[in-house]
């Protein structure tokens, strides 16, 4: 039989080894260009919104205030830079520096070198390792108010629990808030058993990210878990390490609520009654807040910016001359 022939439809398209051409594509349209250039600024906008106006602002209006004799009643006059010599001389400013910068080492060295331990430790194969690491961020997610309560009661004179484990080995019952280094050590005791478990977790998801397979040849070649840990580990987790010193520096410099509370009585904003726990930011509101003299308080609240980022830049050239 003959097989019937069907004609071409009219509308198949020509191949091109037919010689034919494919259509032109059409051009995008005028809304699709912009979309496609305008899009990622308009997601990253209303972060830069938000900051001009809750971060940007305040930190350029402060810095106009502090030149200013600014009190409650308002705005006085022009003062220039009379404000930060005054600061620059006072013995209450430097003495409340000194604070923060030693309840700083108190608090963030020891809080980092137990955040490593700790994150290596749930590192490891542990029973209940999910209860353990859901654990270490409970201090986060408690109060502050209620941590510094509870921490005054802890290194109290005369019922504290500390006294008490002390006279257990004869020794006398210290009078945490009347000394320097005694009301330091009671305040960063404090900040480390709230922010060590925070670090640990950052620690711990660094520390999973690191390949297996160079613990395994570190084993062949006979390296110890503490040769690894130094030798593997820390450097794997540089970043994090960087980003938890930053972090600790600038919360360390604004450090407030924790002695405050621990303070209590009439002289806690002072820091106590010869000043001895002060930090800046609570000499910022005591000036501010309490002696309503805005002007000179910020100026000492842009000193706190400078001295953060003197700082920041230190921590950033330490760690790229390690790099």
């Amino acid at each position: 039989m003959l097989t019937e022939l069907r004609p071409e439809p009219a509308t198949s398209k020509r191949t091109a080894g037919d010689g034919g051409t494919p259509p032109p594509a059409k051009p995008p349209s005028w809304f699709a260009r912009k979309d496609a250039s305008w899009s990622p600024y308009l997601f990253v906008a209303p972060f830069f919104v938000i900051f001009g106006i809750f971060g940007l602002f305040p930190l350029v209006f402060t810095a106009w205030v502090s030149l200013h004799d600014w009190e409650i009643t308002g705005a006085g006059g022009f003062v220039g830079l009379d404000n930060y010599v005054t600061l620059f001389g006072d013995p209450d400013f430097w003495n409340a520096v000194g604070n923060t910068l030693g309840m700083l080492v108190l608090s963030t060295v020891p809080q980092l070198l137990f955040a490593l331990i700790l994150a290596s430790l749930l590192n490891q194969k542990l029973r209940g390792l999910t209860f353990l690491r859901m654990g270490v961020l409970l201090p986060i997610v408690t109060s502050v108010a209620a941590v510094g309560i509870v921490f005054s009661q802890i290194f109290d004179r005369d019922a504290g629990m500390v006294n008490g484990l002390l006279g257990l080995f004869s020794i006398d019952p210290i009078d945490w808030r009347a000394d320097k280094w005694s009301s330091w050590t009671a305040i960063s005791a404090m900040v480390n058993w709230r922010w060590t478990g925070y670090n640990a977790v950052i620690y711990l998801a660094a520390m999973q990210s690191i390949p297996r397979d160079l613990y395994e040849a570190a084993t062949v070649d006979g390296a110890s878990k503490i040769r690894q840990f130094w030798s593997i580990t820390v450097p794997m987790i540089r970043p994090a390490i960087i980003f938890t010193v930053i972090v600790s520096t600038i919360a360390g410099m604004q450090l407030f609520t924790e002695p405050l509370i621990f303070g209590q009585g009439s002289f806690a904003i002072a820091g106590g009654s010869l000043r001895q726990f002060q930090t800046v930011s609570m000499y910022m509101f005591e000036k501010a807040f309490q002696d309503f003299d805005y002007g000179y308080g910020s100026a000492v609240a842009w000193m706190i910016f400078l001295l953060i980022t003197v700082l920041a830049v230190i921590n950033f050239l330490v760690t790229r001359k390690g790099r």
